[in-house]
């Protein structure tokens, strides 16, 4: 899991491809249509008939799946969740807050957050590996506030799944050197229930092919960092052309694997992070 800075990266970012980037126009035009819809919600639910609103939400599901070409763009084209490209099966645009209907750790169900259907600060960018296991699952911890559309206060809920725009909770999650991921040490024991949690809804463990990857690359970097001990080494006593090279490459090499847009880069930082070589670890941002 990786920071999304999803509040301030819109669709009219200058930094996006043309073919992604959205005019301020077609973006009002967006909103507004989603202020029309979730008026449209408000009057049904207004009127006792929850059947018809979901099935409202369900025929304008292409509103939200509109923006996946700039969701995917903010990760690289990775899962927010689980970091990988392909190994997590295909995308869904998934909300945050269920839409419909959110269960809590019992399995017992409360109204979903339907006036959020379709908000964009509620879309996130899920592998249908997770996603489906995943489904309505939101449960808040005991003695949360629960926002509703007469008092929202989504800001101020306490719920257990981890949040990829949420800097302090992306900074939750660590790796162990076989692929799984672990609360970070250190936390306390509401963050790590909230990692376990999130990990066991998410499948982001039980999902082999992608603790697999994990594994792999934190082998990689394992070895990066020995060959950059070896040839650090072979430099201090004086010059050596291959050993130089070799630094040069290992650099360039780590450089690329913790960049954002690497799949599993976060497994790659934290690697470098334990094995703690300072001059590898200042080369990441």
């Amino acid at each position: 899991m990786i920071f999304i800075d999803l509040e301030n990266k819109l669709p009219t970012d200058a930094d996006l491809p043309a073919d992604i980037r959205w005019s301020q126009a077609d973006w009002d035009a967006w909103l507004k249509e989603s202020d029309r819809l979730v008026g449209e919600l408000a009057k049904l639910v207004a009127a006792g008939t929850i059947k018809e609103r979901n099935e409202l939400i369900d025929k304008h599901s292409s509103h939200w799946g509109k923006l996946k070409p700039w969701l995917l763009a903010l990760s690289g084209g990775k899962c927010w969740f689980s970091e990988v490209r392909e190994l997590y099966s295909h995308y869904d645009v998934e909300h945050f807050r269920p839409k419909k209907e959110a269960k809590a750790l019992d399995a017992s169900l409360r109204d979903g957050y339907w006036w959020l259907a379709f908000d964009y600060m509620n879309f996130r960018v899920c592998g249908n590996v997770g996603n489906r296991k995943k489904g309505g699952w939101f449960p808040l911890k005991d003695g949360s506030l629960c926002s509703t559309y007469s008092e929202p206060c989504e800001e101020s809920e306490t719920p257990y799944l981890l949040d990829p725009i949420d800097d302090d909770d992306v900074a939750l999650i660590a790796f162990d050197e076989e692929g799984k991921v672990i609360p970070m040490p250190g936390s306390s024991a509401w963050e790590q229930e909230r990692v376990n949690e999130t990990v066991k809804r998410l499948k982001l463990n039980e999902h082999p092919p992608l603790a697999e990857a994990r594994r792999k690359v934190w082998q990689q970097v394992d070895r990066l960092i020995d060959d950059f001990t070896t040839a650090k080494a072979r430099c201090r006593t004086g010059n050596n052309p291959v050993a130089k090279a070799k630094l040069t490459e290992v650099r360039a090499r780590v450089r690329e694997m913790t960049s954002t847009t690497a799949e599993l880069s976060a497994v790659a930082r934290w690697c470098l992070l334990i094995r703690n070589d300072p001059q590898l670890s200042r080369l990441v941002g």
